[in-house]
């Protein structure tokens, strides 16, 4: 029985491409995300790494339904997302919430934080005014911030501030389900360990579900509990955390290990430098789109693309090597 709360079934999402001028079709696409499968346990830490412009900021839209795919599906507690009228998604919009990379952007310069926070509760019709007050000055200290504050404007706050702030407008409608795309990496280091120490205190105070998008993999192996891997707008490796980190499988997720800082200089390491370039998404290679790359291609990665296939319980890898 599948008891996960949210799937991914063969998801596609392909833009069409742009040539010769501004209005111009060149009848190609960009595959930003190219047939993806997953599935998130309630109360997990779902890691999502991957370079830049593999197409993990697009999976995430796909899997809150921001966007409406090409192809594939999306079920949450097993209902397909797509056969959800206006009013059925707006219920949605109250179980899945997100927080954006940068908290500036993400705000509303022109209003005061308490409207920003407060205005979830008002769009969903919940509460008279007097209680979406009490609910944001509540949030409010629940993200070590001061009710006070509410009467403030986002420029008047430091970047790990706005980044609270944008944490509490994303817990107003108490959702199950958080999507957090690169939630930290406009943040100063030591601000980056706080808003982690605070995701995670809220994950266990309010049994949230997180799908973590991030290119720095230090941080997915402090918070996350399953870590995948996307390169092109495919998953290629997935993996318990520990598993993961003691071994990676696919040739793509050892280089991208071995090129993540380590605090000890005396440590040990091998770097694995990858050659080339990331191919274009818009005309990606045959078979294994990495094997351009791969220092173990063999005949088969340029015919065949691998298939995302279990190879020990828990772990799954999309490689011929395996």
């Amino acid at each position: 029985m599948d008891r996960s709360l949210l799937r991914a079934e063969d998801l596609v999402m392909h833009y069409p491409a742009k040539t010769g001028g501004r209005l111009g079709r060149s009848g190609k696409v960009v595959k930003a995300v190219d047939g993806v499968n997953l599935a998130v346990q309630p109360g997990e830490v779902f890691g999502l790494v991957g370079e830049s412009g593999c197409g993990k900021s697009t999976l995430g839209r796909l899997l809150l339904r921001l966007e409406a795919p090409t192809a594939g599906r999306v079920l949450f507690d097993g209902q397909d997302l797509s056969g959800f009228d206006r009013g059925r998604l707006k219920r949605f919009r109250r179980q899945a919430q997100i927080i954006y990379q940068d908290p500036y952007s993400a705000l509303n310069p022109r209003q005061r934080v308490g409207r920003i926070i407060g205005e979830p509760l008002e769009i969903h019709g919940i509460g008279t005014p007097a209680q979406r007050q009490e609910r944001v000055a509540e949030l409010l200290q629940v993200v070590g911030l001061r009710p006070g504050q509410a009467v403030r404007y986002p420029h008047e706050f430091s970047g790990g501030q706005r980044q609270r702030i944008v944490i509490a407008r994303a817990l107003a409608l108490n959702p199950r389900l958080i999507l957090a795309d690169e939630p930290v990496s406009a943040l100063d280091v030591s601000i980056q360990a706080q808003v982690i120490n605070l995701l995670e205190e809220l994950k266990a105070r309010f049994g949230l579900t997180y799908i973590f998008i991030s290119h720095d993999l230090s941080v997915v192996e402090h918070i996350s509990d399953r870590i995948a891997v996307m390169y092109l707008g495919r998953l290629v490796e997935l993996a318990e955390r520990e598993v993961f980190y003691q071994r990676p499988l696919h040739p793509y997720a050892q280089a991208l290990l071995s090129a993540a800082p380590i605090p000890d200089p005396d440590a040990p390491r091998r770097r694995q430098i990858l050659k080339g370039d990331v191919p274009s998404p818009i005309n990606p290679p045959a078979g294994c789109t990495f094997h351009p790359r791969c220092p173990h291609q063999m005949p088969v990665c340029a015919e065949e693309r691998p298939v995302l296939r279990e190879v020990a319980p828990g772990r799954w890898v999309a490689c011929h090597l395996y």
